[in-house]
């Protein structure tokens, strides 16, 4: 059984559709009722479960945690993400990107563990994002919760190793998601995307690799980031 966060679109959906074609059972969650759902039903395969709710709210972390006996693995995909210069930034915003995306998914992880849920040998893989690194313009607040979620990520895979647990790490560049187009809605991204010389993502693009790191295949990967862009990290100038 893998937990999915962020399952109702973007990334997440094309995990869950990934992960259930090749057999897996999985828990979606994920804040929208009705496009939850709806991935939930084109899912082939059955006993998938659906778990709606905000992953700040503890009601909602003890559903998905009470959803299985026991969990082979977990994709976290659930995150937000805004432009904006940190002059013009408040402290509220800068906790906010915090919380939901490095607070949220830890605290999800963090109840897995105690819960002693996660099975031997289980997978944890986390979505995070290029810029954890890159560091780009107007993106201090989310560059650094991605860049704290990849820190507590290296953590965890070293602490429960001795139990063949992995942690790792997706940064994904620019990917066609309701996310991206949301920012591209208040800021021209079309210069930086056109950087990448494969072009854009889309979210079937980044879900093998998610299904790669959930699987035996990867079982000697852990505490490692692996970048998915397009070839945007090195652009060539002329």
């Amino acid at each position: 059984m893998i937990v999915i966060t962020g399952a109702s679109s973007g990334i997440g959906a094309s995990v869950a559709q990934s992960c259930a074609r090749l057999g897996a059972k999985v828990v979606l969650t994920g804040r929208d009722a009705v496009r939850l759902q709806t991935v939930s039903s084109s899912l082939p395969g059955s006993l998938h479960q659906t778990v709606v709710g905000d992953l700040l709210d503890g009601a909602t972390l003890e559903a998905i945690i009470n959803s299985e006996e026991s969990f082979d693995g977990l994709v976290s995909c659930a995150g937000i993400a805004s432009l904006v210069p940190m002059r013009m930034s408040s402290q509220g915003y800068l906790k906010g990107l915090l919380d939901v995306n490095y607070v949220a998914p830890m605290d999800l992880t963090r109840l897995m563990i105690q819960s002693k849920k996660l099975r031997h040998g289980s997978s944890l893989v986390y979505v995070s994002a290029l810029s954890a690194r890159a560091a780009p313009q107007a993106a201090g607040a989310y560059s650094a919760s991605k860049a704290a979620l990849e820190a507590a990520v290296r953590t965890i895979g070293l602490e429960h190793a001795k139990h063949r647990i992995r942690a790792n790490c997706i940064a994904p560049g620019y990917v066609e998601t309701p996310m991206l187009q949301k920012l591209s809605g208040t800021s021209n991204l079309t210069q930086k995307i056109s950087l990448a010389p494969l072009g854009t993502l889309t979210p079937d693009d980044v879900a093998p690799a998610a299904v790669w790191l959930l699987s035996s295949a990867s079982k000697w990967i852990t505490r490692s980031t692996l970048t998915i862009d397009g070839g945007i990290s090195l652009p060539i100038r002329s």
